[in-house]
This record gives C-alpha cells, structure tokens and sequence, in this order.
C-alpha cells in the first residue's frame, strides 16, 4: 500500500463540478492500493501516517503528527501511484501492482473507517470517480510512505522523500 503524503495549507476534491472534501490545514494524502495488500498493510500505514511528524509546531518545526493535532486528514484514492516502482522499459506506466478495483475499493474504505476511529477529523475522495484534486502544498513538504508485507522482524513501511 502506497500514501504519498502532503502537508497542505487546504484541499478539497470536486466531482462533477460539486465540491465532495474539504480540509483545511493538515494532511492530504493520495492512496494506492496493490494487489498484495490487506488489512494488515492499512493498518500499519495508517499508524505511520497518523504519526510521522511532517506538521510544523510553534517554532516552525516539524514536530507533530496528525495523532498529536486536531489537523485534517484528506484521503484520496490513486491507483496510479502503484505505476511508480515500475522497472519495465519504455514511458508506458504499468498498472500490475494495483489491486483490482473492488479490492481497492474495499481496503479504501477500510482505511477510511479506521482513520475516522482513531482520529476523526478526515474527509475523502470518492473511489473511481473522475475527481478533481485542489491544494496549496505547505512548503511544499511531499512524503512516499509504502507499507508491504513483513519480511522478518521489519516494521514493514519504508518512507522515501520527494522533492518537488
């Protein structure tokens, strides 16, 4: 499971014209959803996400977690992300890795429910749809965090940094 994860000043999702989440300062973060994961990779990216401390405190820092605030979480479901570790040739994306849709469409909501138990301040994007993504990028500070399944004793989510 993927989450590109971003400090916003605010974001919100249209659909159809019609404005469908909205957060302002917090996360957004973008979802992808592979073909190997289950409950188990939402529960520990979620864990991350909440805690990994991307969110400035009153010196301008970088100190706090969204499970540290009452900041807003946006989730937004891409399946594209699952493209980006790709070793194949060529400028043709694959789409392998990416679970089927109603598996996708299941552990989103999955990690949903769970987001809104734990924390509570979180909107989302709407699976499958055509959806238009607003933002202002606070920063920009832009995270890959990956959650895959256990090999050994490893927490099982690696975090990469995306420059812009």
């Amino acid at each position: 499971m993927i989450g590109l994860i971003q400090r916003v000043s605010n974001a919100r999702v249209d659909v159809e014209g019609e404005t469908i989440a909205k957060i302002g300062y917090g996360l957004l973060a973008f979802i992808a959803v592979e073909k190997h994961d289950t409950e188990k990779e939402v529960d520990k990216l979620l864990k991350r996400m909440l805690g990994y401390r991307i969110l400035t405190d009153k010196a301008g820092k970088m100190n706090w977690g969204l499970k540290d605030t009452r900041c807003e979480l946006l989730l937004v479901p891409q399946f594209t992300l699952a493209a980006m570790h790709t070793q194949k040739k060529g400028l043709r994306p694959s789409f392998d890795e990416a679970a089927l849709p109603e598996k996708g469409l299941q552990l989103f909501n999955y990690l949903y429910e769970q987001a809104v138990k734990v924390h509570g301040h979180v909107q989302k994007g709407c699976f499958g749809a055509d959806m238009q993504v607003t933002l202002t990028n606070d920063g920009p500070a832009t995270f890959v965090l990956q959650a895959e399944p256990d090999e050994g004793g490893d927490s099982g989510v690696k975090a990469k940094r995306r420059r812009k």
